[in-house]
């Protein structure tokens, strides 16, 4: 049965662990074009309306950091990571110790805000940005320094599994440090998921790019709920009607087409808001068979764990 959000209370409880908020689509800017005012407080109140609880502000560069701690210090339920996503490691190259000690900078001003490290790791499909050794060095060198802070790692892994997992096993003591991670937008197999898994102290993060495919929605279904945690990766990775899970989407949200017929009670067509975490949750249920309520409240607690125990405990 479908619903539309307007006439659907959301009773259920979300954290979204990576949203692009600092994209320019948000301020309604489309390669370099302006299409329509910005809107991101619309977009975080509708995800507020939806249930949404806390979200985690992905940064992927030393400028996107400081955009990112910029945003969440005016809301309380707004978080970020900090740290350099592996095609953009190359700017670490012209002075890789002033890089390295802004980022270590912004996580030591920023405790309250700053929840991981990352988003690092590994991406061989798009090498065109970075090469294979700076990548593998740079994602290094950030394993040590949330090892230092204590952090939690918001990792990328894209057709480098082999290197990934080596890396991570020669840093195990650091990981447990750290307190471990998520691999976040996971498309890989079921026997990577499995190797992932079994390294132990590390979630898979589910989105919609996680379940496009039958193979993808077989992986899913296999993954033991306790290591599961939701995201939407927005602007990106939203559940198209072409994805072998949309047949378990509820939730519909009035969308327009054309960016130029936005309004403040629609979504945008290709542009993935917060608010869709929802039909992500709805999916991998479909795909289990479980009931959501029940998952939602293991990923609900999931979350809390990986990333805000410590911060709890603190206070």
């Amino acid at each position: 049965m479908r619903r539309t959000a307007n006439n659907f209370k959301m009773a259920l409880k979300y954290i979204d662990i990576g949203a692009n908020l600092t994209d320019p689509m948000f301020r309604g800017q489309y390669g370099g074009s302006k299409k329509h005012q910005p809107d991101l407080e619309i977009v975080l109140q509708r995800a507020w309306q939806q249930g949404m609880q806390k979200i985690i502000v992905t940064s992927g560069s030393l400028s996107d950091v400081d955009e990112a701690l910029d945003l969440v210090a005016h809301d309380e339920r707004l978080y970020t990571t900090v740290g350099c996503h592996p095609t953009r490691c190359d700017e670490f190259v012209a002075d890789p110790e002033l890089y390295y000690n802004e980022l270590r900078a912004r996580i030591a001003g920023n405790t309250e805000k700053v929840v991981a490290v990352g988003e690092c790791g590994l991406d061989f499909d798009r090498l065109n940005f970075c090469g294979k050794e700076t990548q593998m060095f740079y994602f290094e060198k950030q394993i040590k320094f949330a090892a230092d802070f204590g952090l939690p790692l918001f990792l990328h892994m894209r057709n480098a599994y082999t290197e990934f997992m080596e890396i991570l096993e020669r840093n195990r003591q650091k990981l447990q440090a750290c307190g471990g991670g998520v691999v976040h937008s996971f498309t890989g197999t079921s026997s990577e998921a499995k190797g992932i898994l079994e390294f132990g102290g590390l979630y898979i993060g589910v989105n919609g790019c996680s379940l496009k495919t039958e193979e993808n929605v077989k992986v899913v279904r296999e993954l033991p709920n306790e290591r599961i945690l939701l995201e939407t990766d927005c602007p990106w990775c939203g559940i198209r009607p072409s994805h072998a899970s949309h047949k378990y989407v509820a939730t519909m949200f009035p969308t327009v087409k054309k960016k130029e017929k936005w309004t403040a009670d629609t979504l945008i067509d290709g542009r993935c808001e917060p608010c869709q975490i929802s039909q992500v949750l709805e999916a991998v249920a479909g795909i289990k068979r479980e009931p959501i309520d029940k998952l939602a409240d293991i990923y609900y607690q999931n979350t809390l764990n990986l990333f805000f125990s410590r911060k709890q405990s603190s206070q």
